[in-house]
């Protein structure tokens, strides 16, 4: 992931952690974001075909490298915790795959914009959860969420070609707007389904509230997100 949402949420990154390392929703912290890499990585490989220019085929491909080193960090944080990162990811596929199932993209355009939109949408989502976590698993969220220079590249191809065709933009910001809401459903889904997640989030967030404030956040932070795409 590649995208730093703490400004955009006006969420402080200085440590004022609630939530011990030991605590079971860790595991599955882990495990989602685990899964939400190893899945980016082999879209990113499968979407790079879509690229009009090599430029484009070789960037994606870098994209998905980058996925692929977080998805070595989380298997390794994992299995320091004795669990098998393949048992472990086994309960969120089915979310996870829908929503990406839902949000296939069909032009290199809407790719672009999902691998943006998508990564910052997670990235906002779970750096709330860092900001409350023990400063050994916070690092290791943070990590896989550290800002790249990918996202430069993924701004500069949809700022110019939205800036040429006015119908492009348009049919791009229903999209932006589709996995926006797409995100959401399937993170409610996934609370829904596993009890120690869920406990994690309502501390990280202090309350059902809290949980309803952030989702508020996140769409803001979207719409912002959006803007720097020359979509807003």
């Amino acid at each position: 992931m590649g995208v730093n949402p703490s400004a955009a949420l006006g969420v402080s990154t200085e440590p004022n952690p609630r939530i011990p390392a030991d605590h079971p929703g860790v595991t599955d912290l882990f495990a989602v974001l685990a899964y939400g890499e190893i899945s980016a990585f082999y879209r990113l490989a499968e979407e790079a075909k879509l690229s009009p220019t090599l430029r484009g085929k070789v960037a994606v491909a870098k994209m998905a490298a980058a996925e692929m080193a977080h998805f070595d960090t989380l298997e390794q944080a994992l299995s320091a915790r004795g669990v098998d990162v393949f048992d472990a990811m086994a309960p969120f596929v089915r979310a996870l795959d829908a929503y990406h199932d839902s949000t296939d993209p069909s032009t290199w355009l809407e790719s672009m914009v999902k691998f943006y939109v998508g990564d910052g949408i997670a990235a906002d989502f779970y750096t709330v959860l860092a900001d409350a976590l023990a400063p050994e698993v916070a690092t290791v969220v943070r990590d896989v969420l550290a800002e790249t220079s990918h996202s430069e590249f993924v701004i500069e191809e949809v700022r110019r070609a939205v800036a040429e065709n006015r119908s492009e933009r348009d049919r791009l910001t229903l999209w932006g707007r589709r996995l926006l809401g797409e995100a959401i459903t399937q993170a409610q889904y996934v609370m829904a389904q596993r009890d120690e997640l869920t406990e994690l989030v309502l501390v990280a967030t202090g309350d059902l509230t809290g949980i309803a404030a952030l989702f508020e956040r996140m769409q803001a932070s979207h719409a912002e997100r959006m803007r720097v795409l020359g979509l807003g």
